[in-house]
């Protein structure tokens, strides 16, 4: 499920919505999900973003080498999730660059009453080397219309 407008009815960022259900194994001894699977939802979004833009992150690695690493991620917890829950993960472009993107996530309880965790990471544009390059221009022309600038 995808969102292209903001509540104002104002064109904004595109935004993928994935449903995931919590699995025991994400779950800590009292129940609650473990910190770190936050980012791994974040990961899924990202990749499901991708996907609703018209491409997949392997087919940017396989056919152009070109390979977004993360340099920074970030997650404030709002609220625990638990087991069997059912939640969405919000994926966003927040700002992109030649060299640099930028994700936005949210996750929420499917029925929308509660935020539960807020996150962003931060990539770099590399190829299979690991050193800096410039996206190519069809992903950097599609990354743009996502954040909602042309």
């Amino acid at each position: 499920m995808s969102r292209s407008a903001t509540t104002s009815g104002k064109a904004g960022p595109t935004v993928n919505e994935t449903r995931i259900r919590v699995r025991y194994a994400e779950t800590d001894q009292m129940g609650v999900v473990y910190h770190s699977n936050h980012f791994i939802w974040f990961e899924v979004g990202r990749v499901e973003l991708l996907r609703q833009l018209g491409f997949s992150y392997k087919t940017m690695e396989t056919e152009d080498d070109c390979f977004i690493a993360v340099v920074d991620a970030r997650c404030r917890y709002r609220a625990p999730v638990h087991y069997d829950d059912e939640v969405v993960v919000r994926t966003y472009l927040k700002h992109v660059r030649e060299k640099l993107i930028h994700f936005g996530y949210e996750l929420v309880r499917t029925d929308g009453t509660q935020l539960l965790a807020e996150g962003e990471t931060t990539h770099i544009v590399a190829d299979a080397q690991m050193k800096p390059r410039a996206l190519k221009e069809k992903y950097l022309r599609v990354f743009r219309a996502a954040v909602g600038r042309p």
